[in-house]
């Protein structure tokens, strides 16, 4: 299985607009961050999480070829945005895509991209959604185990398929759903900065859970600019865990 970040920043991106701050104006592509997504291959399927606004840049960056489905952990703007550019893959592989995500994420798209599901435009995207209910489901022969958490108040999933564990946008992860990650060999965690935030794990908390949940190999995402530098910020974390960042592949 190959796993490829395609984007590791926050809603607004990494540099943000009109922002001068040291991490802003890096150098390091390490700390130039697009909107949060990633893209998992095995043996029979491609899937992506969350299509924000640079899904289109970040699949023509790392040329994908084929996409099967399509997995949302919640409706925000950041993670759904950028699904009317899934008719590429239309047009290419003549034929539909799958969209996973629980019925407030379906009825958004609905109200988002209303043109997908009315009448028989022919350049509409041409998706089948699939309401999500917290039960494993497979997409071809793979295994994909939805885990339940909270994004402030808002319900949010994030998705073990096989040995990898993705999760994105939560700051409570109940401990009923540890036992879904448990074996898991390399682990995804969103850890927005320092400070406390009403949404989001910080660094400090997703290092906690990390430790908890006792996974060799941890990656962080969804990082901000007030993260700081990544060379400088990754230097001073624990052995297996280190930051992600865009183009980074990994390898089960």
């Amino acid at each position: 299985m190959k796993i490829t970040f395609l984007g590791t920043g926050t809603s607004q991106g990494v540099p943000i607009i009109n922002c001068d701050c040291q991490v802003c104006s890096s150098l390091d592509f390490r700390d130039k961050r697009l909107r949060c997504s990633v893209h998992i291959e095995t043996e029979d399927t491609h899937i992506i999480i969350d299509t924000g606004p640079d899904f289109r840049q970040q699949v023509l960056r790392e040329r994908i070829p084929d996409l099967d489905a399509v997995l949302l952990t919640h409706e925000h703007k950041d993670h759904i945005a950028g699904l009317d550019d899934i008719r590429g893959y239309n047009f290419s592989l003549n034929k539909s895509i799958d969209v996973f995500g629980r019925d407030q994420v379906i009825e958004r798209l609905k109200i988002e991209f209303p043109y997908a599901f009315e009448g028989n435009y022919v350049g509409k995207p041409k998706i089948n959604t699939h309401t999500l209910n917290g039960k494993p489901f497979h997409i071809g022969n793979t295994k994909v185990v939805p885990i339940d958490g909270l994004h402030g108040e808002m319900p949010c999933f994030g998705f073990r398929i096989n040995d990898f564990t993705y999760i994105t946008d939560m700051n409570q992860l109940p401990e009923t759903e540890w036992p879904k990650i448990a074996g898991s060999k390399i682990l995804v965690l969103n850890a927005l900065h320092h400070q406390p935030h009403y949404s989001h794990f910080t660094l400090k908390e997703a290092l906690e859970l990390a430790k908890n949940l006792g996974v060799k190999e941890t990656y962080f995402t969804h990082m901000s600019h007030h993260m700081g530098l990544h060379s400088s910020v990754n230097a001073g974390l624990p052995m297996g865990i280190n930051l992600a960042y865009d183009g980074l592949k990994l390898h089960l």
